[in-house]
């Protein structure tokens, strides 16, 4: 199983291909390719590759999918005694992305993602269903004494 090690956004994420992820914002449309140029290992099958601190010339493509924002965190200031009470509220945004490609050094694709496959409707026939009518159903009472 292939994978690289990236550092963005000042941490660092072990991804391999189709992979989704959500880092720190980016500032691109939802749809494009992004390409992470910092990156600080790459491991096929049968090599590693460590770079010194980032590898020069590999990279790791992927489509942003979506950017979101994180839930609520409530950030609240109390000085006891003095009547002084502060609530505040953040929610970090993120961008969410999928791993399409990870090329090494000479540009040789490492690993990519497979295209996803177009599901095809499959039609039923649907018989009709039948009703209740009152004759099939039997209410009973219970009478107590």
């Amino acid at each position: 199983m292939s994978f690289a090690i990236i550092e963005t956004g000042g941490k660092q994420y072990k991804v391999s291909a189709s992979k989704i992820l959500e880092i720190e914002k980016l500032n691109a449309k939802v749809g494009e390719t992004v390409k992470f140029k910092n990156v600080l290992l790459l491991n096929d099958d049968k090599t590693t590759e460590i770079g010194s601190p980032s590898i020069s010339g590999a990279t790791v493509e992927a489509k942003l999918l979506d950017n979101v924002k994180d839930r609520t965190v409530l950030v609240f200031h109390k000085r006891r005694r003095k009547h002084s009470r502060k609530k505040n509220g953040h929610r970090q945004r993120h961008s969410k992305i999928q791993i399409t490609k990870i090329l090494s050094k000479d540009g040789k694709v490492i690993d990519e993602a497979e295209a996803a496959v177009a599901k095809k409707a499959t039609s039923k026939k649907i018989s009709p269903k039948k009703t209740a009518t009152k004759e099939s159903v039997t209410t009973k009472k219970v009478v107590k004494k």
